[in-house]
Order: structure tokens, then sequence, then C-alpha cells
């Protein structure tokens, strides 16, 4: 399997081929898990550059150790120790990195667009690891993973996305791959965390949590961002936790093989409870194992292109 273009910077315009084709080699990678050596020599002397801009923990360390499973040699640039805090900017700091013989620049930035820009820009392939609200592919494709790998394919699928859309990445980002694999998807949160329109891309919109838990595969629960919100846009976090947080006597109304997933970080007690999170039902920290195989993969496909697959052996 092959990537079509130079850098991945979202799953918009992916077809189902390609998204299953990426699964598939998370898959492969995931089985190195199990061994007593969790490392292959598949990049050995290519260089991944990890910029985040923006604070991280899962994602910054689940990349970082994607590289290092894959035998890269990797270097972590955060914006207080760049050059950026001196008045560089990102594109000159990204040139930098490259011509020290980057294959690889995965960039997390507050602002949309910043990796697109890269990567436009630069030589080496650019992977996108967040930009502001746009996307976050690798979270996406996580997710997916996660679904597939529990439930088998996707076609057909009810997804409920629930919490603050308007201002998730995560959430435009599983629009984009779900559709694509012909599953099922609904929204529901608050409409003014909801953004207008959105059923012209096909989903359905939900403002009774609980008529749109019924019948659902997967409830994937976001996190409120109240940072990214300029002004209140629901009454208290008190009000939002009883409309819309999944607690157990929600959570009874699920299937039994329905997943309850988070892509974290979480706000137990506000859009999840804990009982809920630490559930047999709950997959949350599956998700967080599947987010390195996903980032090996695309780590791989992007950098590895001409390594044959015997390198995975």
């Amino acid at each position: 399997m092959m990537l079509k273009q130079k850098d991945f910077i979202d799953l918009e315009g992916l077809t189902d081929e390609e998204i299953y084709g990426i699964l598939e080699t998370a898959s492969s990678m995931k089985d190195i898990f199990t061994r007593s050596v969790k490392k292959v020599p598949t990049l050995r002397g290519k260089t991944v550059v990890n910029l985040f801009f923006e604070p991280s923990t899962r994602t910054k360390s689940s990349f970082d150790l994607a590289a290092k499973r894959l035998s890269a040699d990797v270097m972590s640039i955060s914006k207080k120790a760049s050059s950026v805090v001196k008045g560089e900017t990102l594109l000159d700091t990204a040139r930098t990195m490259e011509v020290m013989a980057a294959d690889v620049v995965v960039v997390r930035h507050s602002h949309p667009g910043a990796a697109k820009y890269l990567g436009d820009n630069l030589q080496a392939a650019v992977l996108n690891a967040g930009d502001g609200p746009h996307a976050h592919p690798t979270q996406a494709l996580l997710d997916i993973f996660t679904i597939w790998d529990k439930l088998g394919e996707l076609k057909g699928k009810k997804i409920l996305i629930i919490g603050d859309i308007a201002h998730s990445r995560v959430a435009r980002s599983n629009i984009w791959g779900l559709l694509a694999l012909g599953a099922e998807i609904r929204l529901c949160g608050p409409a003014t965390l909801i953004p207008m329109g959105i059923e012209q891309a096909g989903v359905k919109v939900y403002q009774d949590v609980d008529e749109a838990l019924k019948g659902v595969d997967a409830v994937n629960i976001l996190r409120i961002q109240l940072e990214r919100q300029e002004r209140g846009l629901f009454p208290s976090l008190r009000e939002y936790r009883y409309l819309y947080g999944i607690n157990k006597e929600r959570q009874k109304s699920l299937k039994p093989e329905a997943l309850v997933m988070h892509p974290g970080p979480m706000n137990r007690g506000v859009e999840i409870e804990s009982n809920v999170a630490d559930s047999k039902q709950s997959v949350i920290t599956e998700q967080v194992a599947n987010g390195v195989a996903i980032r090996m993969a695309l780590l791989y496909l992007l950098a590895g292109k001409e390594v044959k697959h015997e390198a995975l052996a």
C-alpha cells in the first residue's frame, strides 16, 4: 500500500481503500507490540522531527515512541525551546530541521492550515499532528482503527460523537473518515456547539442525548474545550453534565457490544463519569495503544516507501 500524497494533512478526500490500507498497515505494526523486543529496523537511517508548538502529552509521546519503535532518529522541539520565541517563523524553524536531513516533519500548531503550509514549502514529508480546530487525522484514524479492530468493517455502523463538535478537530477528521467508510454518523451536543449546516455533510444531528444513544455501535465522547471558547456557550458545566454527560444510567441504554470511547484528556465528572470511563465497554486505554500503531503506520508509509515490507520482520 502506498500513499499518493507527499504529506498527510487530513482524511478529507481519502478513499475507503486508502483508509483500510492504513488500518491494515497499523495492524501489522501492532503485532510488534507483542514481541519481547518491541522494535524493528524499518526506518533505520531516517530522521523524524516532532515540532510541537501546542501542549500535548498523548500525541507527542505517541509519535516519539512510534518513530523509535521503527528505529528512526528522532528530534523533538517545543515552542518554548525553539527560536520562535526570538521571532523566528515556523517555516524558518522547519527549514532548519529539513536541512539537517529530516525525512518527516510532524507538526502540531494552534493555527489551522499550519501543517499544509509547511507541506507546501518543504521537501520533507509533513504529518499533521493537529492544527487548531481544523484537523487531527491520526487521532481520527486511531478511533476508526479501534472500532474496526473490535467490530469489523465500518460500513453501516452507527457512530455517535457527542460534545463540543464546533471546536473539535477530532470530530472534523472523524466525520471525513467515517463518511468515506460508509458509517452512519450522529452528532449530539448543545446547539451552540454544533456547527450550523453540518447536516449537509451527511450526518444526523440530535439535541436529545438519550435519543441519540439508541442503537449505536460506538459513542465517542469529546472533551469540553473551554480554552477554545471566546465566551460561555452553555450555562454551566453542571447543566452540561446533566444534559449531555454519559453516566451509568445512560450507559445502560447501550447495546452490550457498543464501545465507549474518548480521545482524552478526559474531564471526569463532566462529559463522562469515572464508572463509565473505567467500565468493560470502555476502550479508552486501547485507543492510546492503537495510536502508536497508527503513527508507526503513517511514518512508515511516508518515510519508508522504498523500504520493503520484509523490514517489519
